[in-house]
């Protein structure tokens, strides 16, 4: 597996986790729909499975289906569901392979599988297609109740198509081939649970102030902004965390680099820093 591919499935396997235990705990029913499931050979959803096996409250009355969707499953789908064995759950996880183009099947599986209005979450690695994610595929993903979706583009791709569709949050991170992995959710929570994951799982991307203080000048040369409104900049615009902006806006006051109103006392969110 080369070192992009362990980044995105450390990054998936990591949010996967954080996203099924928090899902579990709030409904009965959840659903995890796995799009472009061979592109790779199966090995991300594979990953995806053993996550998903290893989770202590499907054993307490909890179901969780996965959907794995890609074009040839018919291998693919015999070593998930070995996979599943091997972990030793079969009971409250349903693994359900289904072969056929991602963009042509996953908006009609998601129906078929029960999908609509209970936690989803939906991972799409599309960099080894020749195109990104169709937005019908995307849009299809907000019918869960609360959606959010992992998506992997090839290099140079947006994420401007997927704004709009229902996720209120939307972030990207160019990985260092150049391909482009996004979150699209409502949680400023998951969001940020999103980027903690980018640090454990690439360490060679280390948190750089100089970067994030560059960043945050050019925006202020726009006009005053709130401290709020800078953190959410961060977390959705750049690769770092709202708390490292926090941080960066403390310094970037204390040395002189921008000026703030109120002058004295704690840099809530209501403080306006200017330039």
């Amino acid at each position: 597996m080369s070192v992009i591919s362990s980044v995105k499935t450390e990054l998936l396997v990591r949010h996967l986790r954080t996203w099924a235990e928090g899902a579990l705990g709030r409904a009965r029913r959840v659903t995890y729909v796995h799009g472009f499931a061979d592109a790779d050979g199966g090995a991300a959803a594979e990953a995806a499975v053993r996550v998903l096996a290893d989770l202590p409250d499907l054993a307490r009355g909890r179901e969780l289906s996965m959907v794995a969707v890609g074009q040839d499953m018919t291998e693919v789908g015999k070593r998930l569901t070995a996979t599943q064995r091997e972990r030793g759950m079969t009971a409250g996880l349903a693994v359900l392979p289904v072969g056929g183009g991602t963009d042509e099947r996953l908006p009609v599986v998601l129906k078929a599988a029960g999908a609509l209005h209970v936690p989803l979450l939906g991972y799409l690695d599309a960099s080894a297609a020749s195109e990104p994610p169709a937005v019908t595929t995307v849009r299809a993903i907000t019918a869960g109740k609360p959606a959010e979706v992992l998506l992997v583009l090839p290099p140079g791709g947006s994420v401007d198509p997927y704004r709009g569709l229902g996720f209120p949050l939307v972030t990207a991170v160019e990985l260092a081939n150049g391909e482009v992995m996004a979150l699209a959710t409502g949680s400023a929570k998951s969001l940020e649970g999103f980027k903690e994951a980018l640090w454990v799982a690439d360490p060679e991307r280390l948190p750089d102030d100089a970067a994030l203080q560059r960043d945050l000048l050019e925006h202020l040369a726009a006009g005053p902004a709130t401290v709020t409104g800078l953190r959410t900049f961060a977390l959705t615009a750049t690769v770092y965390r709202a708390a490292d902006a926090t941080r960066v806006l403390h310094a970037l006051v204390d040395e002189g680099a921008v000026t703030r109103v109120p002058a004295e006392g704690r840099l809530g969110g209501d403080v306006t820093i200017s330039l």
